[in-house]
């Protein structure tokens, strides 16, 4: 079952202490915030500070369900996915760590004529940029995933490029290789206030103390627009449960893709010798709740019968629910606050942040250096709701 990154085997952990002041606090030790506190230390950034409310990895990214993909339809996520990617390729040189990276593909399974066409538009994107995405046939999808039932399908569409890998691990390798080049990562400590004179960040205030500092990076995740609203920036962050459950082994099981209905939102993918499941739930109502809902199995045993019966006659053995970080076009939010300086976040990821990780980590790396990125991210910027400026991707869950 997910969790944070354990801490040592045995004797009590001593605390580290708040250092007194820091070119850069980073707020957040998921995967973005570890991602960051990396590509920075690895720049020659020095005196970089990373606070985390509970353990490292223990939010959202703890409770992702693990996928990397670059299928998306829209070009900038699209650049997002396959640059992080690359980076997940090659994680066990750089920064070191074995992330258990499986690219077994994500098929997408499609169920109208309409979300063919999307996808046809979609793949067409991918295929500009390099990925080698293709629509597929029913039949072909049902080779690749043989548990599903391909009755109603309209069609698939398959990215060969893409998989997963274990969301803590990721955590881990950066977090430790941030470690080795001088970062200081703090964990059980609340941000409770920002500081300013003027417009300009003068410090970081938590239930441990205070620390000088100009420049503040929001990871917060769910969290974020608690920590926006210190220094006056909206960050139009929601929190929304998401839920998953691991069954028992399944004899014989197959090695398969990603697997995606795309109309009911559930989807499946290896973990052990059983498969990791989860699915959206269209009745889940906003706020920070992680218990189990009563009503999602039944959901998600209605989508099961439909579209993977077999499924129906094997057991759970775990789940957890976490929470996705949504906004309101279900794009990210990256860049730099004009508000107050210097005030960076990277949130709001909707369900992709994980997967996106390491290419942010140098996009915020490269805004904090006053480089300029890989790919433009200014229509990432939060003030877009301000001017209807929304994004549309509809290659999400």
């Amino acid at each position: 079952m997910a969790g944070a990154i354990p801490g040592p085997a045995a004797g009590p952990r001593r605390p580290i202490a708040l250092p007194d002041a820091a070119d850069v606090v980073i707020v957040g030790g998921g995967v973005m915030g570890t991602s960051i506190a990396f590509h920075l230390a690895e720049a020659g950034v020095r005196r970089i500070v990373l606070l985390e409310q509970q353990e490292l990895g223990s939010g959202s990214t703890s409770k992702a369900a693990g996928g990397v993909r670059a299928n998306f339809s829209d070009e900038l996520n699209i650049a997002l996915g396959a640059r992080s990617l690359e980076a997940f390729a090659r994680f066990g040189e750089r920064p070191g760590q074995e992330i258990d990276l499986h690219r077994v593909g994500y098929l997408f399974l499609l169920s109208t004529a309409d979300q063919v066409a999307l996808f046809e538009e979609s793949t067409r994107l991918q295929n500009a940029a390099g990925q080698p995405t293709r629509m597929i046939s029913p039949a072909e999808a049902a080779s690749l995933a043989p548990i599903i039932s391909p009755d109603g399908l309209a069609g698939a569409c398959f990215s060969p490029a893409d998989g997963h890998c274990t969301p803590e691990s990721v955590v881990l390798g950066y977090a430790s290789a941030a470690r080795r080049l001088g970062a200081t990562l703090i964990t059980g400590c609340t941000v409770t206030d920002i500081d300013a004179e003027g417009n300009k960040i003068v410090g970081v205030r938590t239930d441990r103390g205070v620390i000088r500092t100009s420049t503040v990076i929001c990871v917060a995740g769910a969290w974020s627009a608690g920590i926006g609203a210190m220094v006056g920036v909206e960050l139009p962050v929601t929190p929304l449960r998401r839920q998953i459950v691991v069954t028992e082994a399944i004899p014989d099981l197959p090695e398969m893709p990603m697997t995606i209905d795309f109309s009911s939102t559930f989807y499946f993918h290896s973990e052990g010798p059983g498969l990791l499941v989860g699915m959206s739930d269209p009745e889940e109502r906003p706020g920070f709740h992680l218990d189990r809902s009563e009503d999602w199995l039944p959901r998600l045993t209605a989508a099961m019968e439909q579209r993977a019966p077999s499924l129906l006659e094997v057991g759970l053995v775990s789940g957890w629910a976490g929470l996705y970080e949504n906004t309101p076009d279900h794009n990210a939010l990256i860049g730099e606050a004009a508000e107050v300086s210097r005030f960076l976040y990277a949130t709001g990821f909707s369900g992709h942040g994980f997967l996106q990780g390491p290419a942010v980590g140098e996009i915020i790396r490269d805004l904090y250096l006053d480089r300029t990125p890989f790919v433009d991210i200014s229509p990432l910027h939060a003030t877009r709701f301000r001017t209807a400026g929304l994004r549309a991707e509809q290659n999400i869950v």
